[in-house]
């Protein structure tokens, strides 16, 4: 029995729809799908439908990507509403969720939690030099403005930090909760850590990556391994003897470059996994 994840599969790609058909059935297996999987609704039912036919269980995190509101989509979905319609359709289908009980991992080890998560960003993935209320004019800079300025709404929240913020912190307090002995594997969208933004093109970017607050988590709330994505970036990195798995697809022109042929390599597999 193995746990696997993949993340980042944008599935408004027609590409990427024919390799996610093409993934082969592991029914003793679990998936976790760390975000991105698309825009619409259309093509998070799509994954979800594929993927639960196949793998044992299936655990999704939200991605920013999901969370847009598309004037095209029909009901216009905003925010919370939009992030509770999603939840409500994973369920639906059987799929876990970061508001659903954590999971403890039925597999062979010790015993381990896994922590679906969704906690968002806040623009503080960045040099100290550079002042909160300047971070935008900071990656403006470099001629760089994610779509999210534009389709990602907070409401009911003031803002995507202030919605970060309240996230943070209704999972600290789950996460407190849980048995100090008990060891999780962490899974969010987005890095927890801002050394682990490795973006050499555009490291401006970084302020869309996620939020300082977690940078401890690792530790703090015993981590075997922590799992994202949102890079497009696949590795595996160590830091205080706890394994980080980027495990993002991409776009067509990403993971065909990274010479795969199908999606079946790019399932990265989190438990068994290595020790440093």
């Amino acid at each position: 029995m193995k746990l696997y994840a993949i993340s980042d599969l944008h599935l408004r790609h027609n590409d990427n729809r024919l390799a996610l058909q093409a993934l082969q059935a592991h029914p003793d297996d679990w998936l976790i799908v760390a975000g991105d999987v698309g825009e619409t609704l259309a093509e998070m039912e799509l994954m979800l439908s594929t993927l639960t036919q196949r793998f044992r269980q299936v655990i999704w995190v939200p991605g920013n990507h999901e969370l847009w509101t598309l004037p095209s989509e029909q009901p216009t979905l905003k925010g919370e509403a939009r992030y509770q319609r999603l939840v409500s359709l994973c369920r639906s289908y059987g799929a876990l969720t970061p508001e659903d009980p954590y999971p403890r991992w039925p597999g062979p080890g010790p015993e381990r939690v896994i922590v679906p998560m969704f906690l968002g960003y806040d623009y503080t993935f960045r040099p100290d030099h550079v002042p909160a209320d300047k971070a935008l004019e900071w990656a403006w800079e470099d001629d760089l403005m994610c779509t999210d300025e534009a389709l990602l709404h907070p409401e009911p929240h003031a803002s995507r930090a202030a919605w970060c913020a309240a996230r943070v912190e209704s999972t600290r307090a789950r996460l407190d909760a849980l048995p100090p002995g008990c060891a999780t594997i962490l899974v969010n969208h987005y890095p927890l850590r801002y050394e682990h933004v490795r973006l050499p093109r555009i490291p401006r970017f970084s302020i869309w990556c996620g939020t300082k607050r977690t940078e401890d988590w690792h530790t703090r709330y015993r981590a075997e391994v922590v799992v994202s994505g949102h890079l497009h970036m696949p590795a595996t990195l160590w830091r205080d003897n706890v394994r980080f798995e980027e495990v993002s697809l991409g776009y067509p022109v990403q993971w065909k470059y990274r010479g795969v042929s199908d999606w079946e390599r790019c399932l990265r597999v989190i438990l068994p996994g290595p020790t440093p």
